[in-house]
C-alpha cells in the first residue's frame, strides 16, 4: 500500500518508533494543495498539526512510503482516524515523473482552526526528511512560525 506523508510521519524514525514497516521511502509531490498547520491539537488549543488545504497552482513535497497493508491500522490509531483525520486517495508525482495513487490523512472539518502554530518539536519531525526534500521547500519549513515555550507552558498549566 502506498501512503503519502506530509507531516510528522515524514520522519523515518517516527515511522519506525510507531512500528510501521515500510519497504520503500521516496520523495513525492502533490499538486493543488498547500501545507498548513490548522489541525487543532487535543492537548493545546493553540497548537496546530499538519494538514492539507486545497490551493490552486501550488505544490507540496512529502514522502511516499510503501507500507504493509496491515500497518494501516497502526497509522489509523496514531492519526486519530476517523475522529481527527479522514483518509483519502490522492495522486502524487514521483521524482521520475510517474504518477501514483496513495492514501493520505486530511483533518476532519470540525478539528480545523485558523491561527494555530506547530511546536518546534513537531516541526522538527518535518525537517528530518531533509535527505529527500528540495532546499527551497526546506527553507519554507524553516520560516514556519512556531509556538513559543511560554505559550506551551501556559496551555499545559490550564490542563492541570
Amino acid at each position: 500500500m502506498k501512503y503519502f506523508a506530509y507531516g510528522s510521519n515524514m520522519n523515518r524514525q517516527r515511522m519506525k518508533d510507531r512500528k510501521v514497516n515500510f519497504k520503500k521511502r521516496e520523495l513525492a509531490t502533490l499538486k493543488n494543495y498547500e501545507l498548513c498547520f490548522n489541525k487543532q491539537s487535543s492537548r493545546n488549543p493553540e497548537e496546530g498539526y499538519a494538514n492539507l488545504s486545497p490551493e490552486e497552482d501550488t505544490v507540496i513535497e512529502g514522502v511516499l512510503y510503501e507500507i504493509n497493508d496491515e500497518d494501516i491500522v497502526k497509522l489509523d490509531r496514531f492519526e486519530g482516524y476517523s475522529n481527527h483525520y479522514d483518509k483519502k486517495t490522492i495522486e502524487v508525482k514521483l521524482k521520475s515523473g510517474k504518477e501514483v495513487y496513495a492514501l493520505v490523512y486530511i483533518a476532519q472539518p470540525d478539528k480545523i482552526k485558523e491561527g494555530l502554530k506547530p511546536t518546534k518539536e513537531y516541526l522538527n519531525h518535518l525537517k528530518e526528511r531533509q535527505d529527500l526534500i528540495s532546499e527551497e521547500y526546506n527553507n519554507s519549513l524553516q520560516s514556519v512560525d512556531t509556538l513559543k515555550a511560554s505559550d506551551q507552558d501556559e496551555a499545559n498549566n490550564k490542563k492541570e
